[in-house]
């Protein structure tokens, strides 16, 4: 029996011995980050901020690699598929938690297949309104919409990424029917709102505050907890009276499964550092954006509890699920 213990314990003591090698040498060569979108966009000006500070932190390179496609799942399953040593990561957007509620067919779960590692930045949203819709206020948009149902519509660029959900949550708690009109990406979709296609919309507010200074569309409120440095004068949802609809936008880091927990410490604390220097946040500030860099246990509450929030999102707006 003892001959027996002492195999058991042997053969445990092997299985953790990779993991704790692999832990203690960790970085040893190049990190790659991948990130999902085409080169120029917001997430992969996010990689390039943090990639030559955590770069320097770990001493090794890390190397930013675009991968588009899919609706960001080509870059995704790549990842999820990588051996979990730390060497390959995903840079994704806050669409990832919805993905995870709505999607029927992927090739991979993004709550088994990944381990959360930190967030980077925090984006805000803001809801705006065409500057000739005859509202200048969230109050005077419920009111208005109340008035006429079904009259009124709002853009998305997409279905069922946060900007959608965001506007289906607030329709949810004000009470009011508003159809939505789908577009493909933000461009066609600020277009469609500078042009009066669309009567209101939820969007990133760091791209539409030129829009907003130069009075082609007005700014209802914004959905975060607390006003916006960039914009104090515009007031939250919650303070005119409407059940807070905070989803803020963000970029994260993300490795395969399993990874050990030493090697997402390691990540997280070098991305932590990187994305928070002042030389970073200055950036980040021009964007409209807000650096974070949470830890590998912080962002990975953050990111289950938005996936239950969406998926009542869902589940009340009768969403579909998507292929």
């Amino acid at each position: 029996m003892r001959t027996w213990i002492r195999l058991a314990i042997s053969i445990v003591l092997a299985a953790c011995v990779p993991l704790q090698t692999l832990a203690q040498s960790f970085p040893s060569r190049p990190i790659r980050i991948i990130v999902p979108f085409a080169a120029g966009g917001s997430a992969d000006a996010t990689a390039r901020l943090v990639a030559p500070g955590m770069s320097e932190l770990l001493g090794q390179p890390v190397v930013v690699e675009n991968r588009p496609g899919g609706n960001g799942n080509i870059a995704a399953e790549a990842v999820a598929k990588s051996p979990a040593d730390g060497y390959t990561l995903l840079l994704a957007a806050s669409n990832f938690a919805p993905v995870a509620v709505l999607s029927r067919n992927l090739p991979f779960d993004p709550v088994r297949d990944f381990a959360p590692v930190t967030q980077l930045i925090a984006t805000e949203f803001a809801l705006v309104a065409h500057s000739r819709l005859q509202v200048g206020t969230l109050k005077e948009l419920v009111t208005l919409a109340k008035s006429k149902p079904g009259a009124l519509n709002y853009g998305s660029s997409g279905v069922a990424n946060p900007l959608h959900l965001a506007m289906e949550l607030l329709k949810t708690s004000a009470g009011v029917d508003i159809v939505p009109v789908p577009y493909k990406g933000d461009g066609p979709l600020f277009q469609a709102l500078i042009a009066g296609e669309v009567d209101v919309a939820v969007v990133g507010l760091s791209q539409i505050l030129p829009h907003i200074k130069s009075g082609r569309v007005k700014a209802l409120g914004v959905t975060s907890a607390r006003r916006s440095s960039a914009m104090p004068e515009i007031p939250t949802i919650s303070e005119q009276g409407v059940a807070s609809i905070d989803t803020p936008g963000w970029h994260a880091l993300f490795a395969p499964g399993k990874t050990p927990r030493e090697v997402l410490d390691a990540i997280a604390q070098a991305a932590s550092k990187a994305v928070n220097t002042r030389e970073s946040k200055e950036r980040l500030a021009l964007r409209g954006q807000e650096a974070v860099g949470s830890s590998p246990a912080e962002f990975d509450a953050k990111f289950k509890a938005e996936i239950v929030k969406f998926a009542d999102i869902v589940q009340n707006a009768r969403i579909p699920l998507q292929d």
